[in-house]
């Protein structure tokens, strides 16, 4: 006797439904945990072996590379050095010498190192030429007579084009936050920040006009700026009286006692010394600033008119419903309010 088609529809329905509770139950035995991981699937995820012959390669490169370094350094000393002093301190020291007289060169001097940073030149060569040629004294003078000037005018002129700068300095957004910093603060924060940029490897000329980006007053800058160029100015005048030394000891038959041999000497490795500490202390003290001075979540900094919006507050993807459902029941409250 043959089923209706009630009793076909029942008997499908029921074998619908084992099927189903089959297949959720091998669903299940599959996510069980395995006491004994042998299958491929494990031996995918193990972490890949470190080679045990990557430590020794890169020592291997690490010490090639120093060799090559050294032998370089030789070659600048034994060659490079006596080749620069022949072709071009040498000569400088005669021209000077015989075509300018000492206040002229003074006033060169003073001149270039107040106009060089104007068109982003360096004015490091006219440090070192005034310390060789005038001395601790009246060349440390004229050095910071002639950087006193040569950082005040791109002051004054960078103000003229603030808005220009702004766009500029977005091209280095590195750079930019470290010369936010001197923008903020105290009359002696500011005043420090800028001292320990001076003595830092930051770009002397760039810092020239980038400063005016911020809220920096003329005050705390030059006296700031002279803080830290003095080191700078001491260091440039050593190297160019221990050259000249050098250059007198080698072509002008100079004769050096012990005691001046070796006061050379210490005196070079602590200038070397002075100058890294300076550096790495300069350096550490600027990153700790930027730490501290890190917006919240959510802050907005006006910098020297410029709003930056530099943190988002973010919210909980698993959240974004409870988020909806409680602006939802605030706006059917204050509807009803």
């Amino acid at each position: 006797m043959s089923a209706s088609p009630h009793e076909l529809i029942k008997e499908g329905a029921a074998v619908n439904v084992e099927q189903q509770r089959r297949e959720e139950t091998t669903n299940y035995v599959r996510l069980e945990y395995s006491e004994e991981p042998d299958s491929e699937e494990f031996e995918i995820l193990q972490p890949a072996k470190v080679s045990r012959f990557l430590p020794i390669w890169w020592w291997a490169k690490t010490i090639l590379l120093s060799m090559i370094m050294l032998g370089l350094l030789a070659l600048l000393i034994i060659w490079g050095f006596p080749f620069l002093v022949e072709k071009v301190v040498i000569p400088a020291m005669s021209w000077e010498e015989s075509t300018f007289k000492r206040p002229v060169l003074a006033f060169l001097l003073l001149a270039s190192m107040a106009v060089f940073p104007v068109f982003l030149l360096p004015s490091g060569p006219s440090m070192w030429l005034a310390g060789l040629s005038f001395g601790y004294g009246l060349g440390f003078i004229i050095i910071m007579a002639g950087t006193g000037i040569g950082m005040s005018l791109p002051y004054f002129i960078g103000s003229l084009f603030r808005n220009r700068i702004h766009m500029w300095l977005k091209r280095w957004p590195k750079r930019a936050a470290v010369i936010r910093l001197v923008g903020e603060g105290s009359w002696f924060r500011q005043f420090q920040t800028i001292a320990l940029i001076r003595v830092s490897p930051f770009p002397y000329t760039i810092f020239n006009y980038g400063v005016v980006a911020t809220n920096v007053k003329y005050g705390p800058y030059i006296a700031g700026s002279f803080a830290g160029m003095a080191p700078e100015a001491l260091i440039a005048i050593y190297s160019g009286r221990l050259l000249k030394t050098l250059v007198k000891v080698k072509y002008q038959n100079l004769r050096l006692t012990p005691v001046e041999v070796i006061y050379n000497a210490v005196s070079f490795c602590v200038a070397v010394g002075i100058t890294i500490a300076f550096t790495v202390y300069a350096r550490r003290v600027l990153k700790n600033f930027q730490e501290n001075d890190e917006p919240q979540n959510g802050e907005v900094i006006d910098n020297g008119g410029s709003i930056d919006l530099v943190h988002m507050v973010s919210i909980p993807v698993g959240s974004s419903d409870n988020f909806k459902s409680e602006n939802s029941e605030h706006g059917s409250t204050s509807g009803l309010n």
